[in-house]
């Protein structure tokens, strides 16, 4: 048997043989293998870097297209740069079709070697000044392998092309951002404690089309990432909830009021400090207390700052290091950060807009803001809820007062450490957490009792428009019941 018509049998044999040696959808090959995937397309493809293309893709491709034929890398890459981005005025587009991907590991004497992806695909043509219409759709199957510590395609085959149709699940997804004017929307699905989707739609800056790593300044979605970076130092007992902060920073506008001694890690955490939301909101720019701390809830990003500020100065470490140190490496979170990296974050930022459709400056920190601003991607964010979800990073004491209601915000609803605490009855809880700002509008849900959790992220002003559905679509009564909540 040639080498050639063995890879065609072996494909053909996994099109027709509905083998079950497919790996769990959740498993890190898995996922890697659709990140893969994702950014091999909308990198190479839908982007057309045919520099990245060529180092994607071995030396000895083999590319078998059922209505092109046989292409070596090098009719390959004089293809795609013909017909594929010859006419940037009218250009195919391709968005892998959801749910339809698996993954086939290949291992020799027990040792993995690489895998084979299938799965199916729709492509779309993108004319200027249109919306994009519905193209063709294909099966493709890829062989994966890794050499040099990169993962890339040895031998692809793309055929039973025919015409294409959205899916109600997609359709009703792309049609709700249409109608609520929403650019991109990163969705995150965890079921049974696991992150189980990921998918990103609509356009990473109104032209490219948004990969799955895009990555996102989630606003307010960082207040949780700072609070488990401290929570894990009180776990591994470096520091204390409930010792003054004052020990370590005391902010000099504040310095001559007495009630500065009163500041706690856990009233930083809840809520409770007195601040303002932000100093720049008073006349004078000045921080001030307008109330006693501990007697009430006042949402304010002034405390997670005097909060970085003292664990600063005590470790002698900044935020960054020290999340990357305690939360960001454990949980194998590479694409998140507090401070912005031109070279590493520039081509996969998404793009800010208000609701008229004009877009915003991106936001490019140079030192960490605890309370703000932080840059992920949802399956980064994913990782971490999964984390919180299953507490592998907590000790247990610490993870029970995390998620106890520390302060009542309004009926049913109060805030805990770091998260907010919707009580849904009988004894169930969701956690959940929200960011706006300009051209953010972010939020997520945890249910600790069912594993389950959702993730939206969004790109513009009034994002907020489509949480309901979404959260009622993905959670169900549970949502429902947020939602009443919440509106109530």
């Amino acid at each position: 048997m040639t080498k050639q018509f063995g890879i065609i049998f072996l494909f053909l044999f996994l099109s027709i043989g509905n083998l079950k040696a497919q790996i769990d959808e959740n498993s890190p090959l898995f996922l890697e293998l659709k990140k893969q995937d994702s950014i091999f397309f909308e990198r190479g493809f839908n982007n057309c870097d045919i520099a990245y293309l060529e180092k994607s893709v071995d030396d000895h491709l083999k590319f078998y297209h059922d209505k092109g034929g046989f292409q070596d890398k090098k009719l390959f890459l004089e293809r795609t740069k013909q017909n594929i981005c010859g006419n940037p005025n009218q250009k195919p587009i391709r968005k892998v079709i959801e749910n339809s991907l698996e993954v086939f590991p290949l291992y020799n004497n027990g040792k993995l070697y690489g895998a084979i992806q299938s799965g199916e695909h729709r492509f779309f043509i993108r004319e200027k000044g249109k919306q994009d219409a519905l193209g063709g759709q294909a099966k493709f199957t890829t062989v994966w392998t890794k050499k040099n510590g990169n993962w890339i395609m040895s031998d692809i085959l793309s055929y039973d092309h025919g015409d294409a149709k959205l899916d109600d699940k997609a359709s009703s997804i792309e049609q709700l951002m249409k109608d609520n004017n929403i650019p991109t929307l990163g969705l995150g699905i965890i079921e049974d404690g696991k992150l189980t989707g990921i998918n990103v739609y609509g356009t990473q800056n109104g032209k490219m089309s948004a990969a799955y790593n895009s990555l996102f300044n989630v606003a307010s979605l960082t207040k949780p990432v700072t609070a488990m970076t401290v929570l894990r130092l009180v776990s591994l007992g470096k520091w204390n909830l409930d010792e003054p902060l004052d020990n370590y920073w005391i902010d000099p506008d504040i310095a001559n009021d007495s009630r500065h001694k009163k500041l706690t890690t856990r009233l930083i955490l809840s809520h409770q400090t007195g601040f303002p939301n932000w100093r720049w909101m008073n006349k004078d720019n000045k921080l001030n207390f307008e109330f006693e701390p501990g007697t009430k809830y006042q949402y304010s990003g002034e405390g997670f700052e005097y909060l970085r500020k003292a664990i600063e100065n005590k470790f002698h470490k900044s935020l960054e290091e020290m999340a990357k140190e305690y939360v960001f490496q454990p949980l194998g979170m590479d694409d998140t950060s507090y401070i912005w990296n031109e070279k590493k974050d520039a081509d996969k930022i998404v793009i800010g807009y208000d609701s008229n459709g004009k877009a915003y400056d991106i936001v490019r920190n140079k030192t960490a803001n605890a309370a703000d601003d932080l840059t992920t991607t949802v399956e980064d964010y994913g990782k971490f809820l999964v984390a919180v979800m299953n507490n592998e990073l907590l000790t247990p004491s610490v993870f029970e007062a995390m998620k106890s209601k520390q302060v009542e915000t309004k009926k049913n609803k109060y805030f805990g450490l770091g998260f907010e605490i919707y009580d849904l009855g009988n004894g169930e809880i969701a956690l959940s957490h929200g960011g706006s700002d300009k051209g953010v509008n972010t939020i997520v849900f945890l249910l600790p009792k069912t594993k389950q959790g959702l993730i939206i992220f969004t790109n513009v002003d009034d994002g907020y428009k489509i949480y309901r559905q979404l959260i009622e679509q993905y959670l169900g009564d549970k949502g429902e019941k947020i939602i009443e909540i919440e509106t109530k």
